[in-house]
């Protein structure tokens, strides 16, 4: 994937105005980000029943294109990977949802295509049994599928736990962050995500540097968390945990 190509795929998700499935439309008609760019001037000859607010998104190309280098250098300095598409590093289960992010940016070594994911999340606020539960299945799939790619949260409770455990029996493990790479929420959690990208995992997210942890970002990560997996186990849940709305 050229640098051109990223910083263009980039650059779409800084335009105010530009859905995902508009955006997801254009990258299938046109093939690329780069050539989206280059049809800027003429929106409606590639969607022809465009609204006006999807066409008026391209009128701040200049703008979107200098944050997306802007992010490009950061991503460079931190030796990061930005995952588009249409790289074959993407996560392929979550390519084939209508929602999946333009973009993912990704620090570690996991491979995000193993033959086996599978989402462990529950509630934030886990019993001594949901911690038990969630010990013992992650032990018991190392013994038996010992491949397998471990995704949460990065959360309190449940998701931290699957974390560790996974670590624990030698396990690649991926958390999905509500916030960009710059930083860590919670903050207690600072070091068990160094050992994820330090030993067999890592951190992957849709949102840029400077991106704070607001609430509507986790409702939004759920979709990654699930939308990467083939089975999404839930250990424990309140009524109306966000658990559930990843398991949904």
């Amino acid at each position: 994937m050229n640098t051109q190509e990223i910083i263009s795929s980039i650059a779409l998700t800084k335009l105010n105005g530009l859905s995902l499935l508009n955006a997801r439309t254009l990258l299938d008609s046109l093939g690329s980000a780069s050539e989206v760019f280059a049809h800027r001037k003429d929106i409606v000859g590639v969607i022809p029943d465009a609204s006006k607010r999807l066409v008026a998104a391209f009128d701040h190309t200049d703008e979107a294109l200098r944050l997306a280098e802007e992010e490009m250098k950061f991503v460079e300095q931190k030796r990061l990977r930005v995952l588009t598409l249409n790289d074959v590093d993407y996560p392929q289960r979550l390519r084939e949802c209508e929602d999946a992010p333009l973009v993912l940016y990704y620090c570690g070594s996991a491979n995000l295509n193993s033959q086996r994911v599978i989402s462990i999340v529950g509630t934030r606020k886990c019993s001594e049994y949901g911690r038990e539960v969630c010990n013992n299945f992650i032990a018991d799939l190392k013994r038996y599928y010992p491949d397998t790619l471990i995704v949460s949260g990065l959360a309190y409770g449940i998701d931290v736990c699957a974390h560790r455990a996974a670590l624990d029996n030698g396990m690649s493990t991926i958390g999905v962050l509500a916030h960009g790479l710059d930083t860590i929420y919670p903050s207690m959690h600072r070091q068990i995500a160094a050992d994820m990208v330090h030993r067999q995992g890592g951190l992957l997210t849709e949102y840029g540097v400077h991106t704070t942890p607001e609430k509507g970002n986790f409702v939004r990560r759920n979709r990654i968390v699930a939308g990467m997996c083939d089975a999404c186990i839930v250990v424990e849940s309140s009524e109306r945990g966000g658990s559930l709305i990843t398991a949904e």
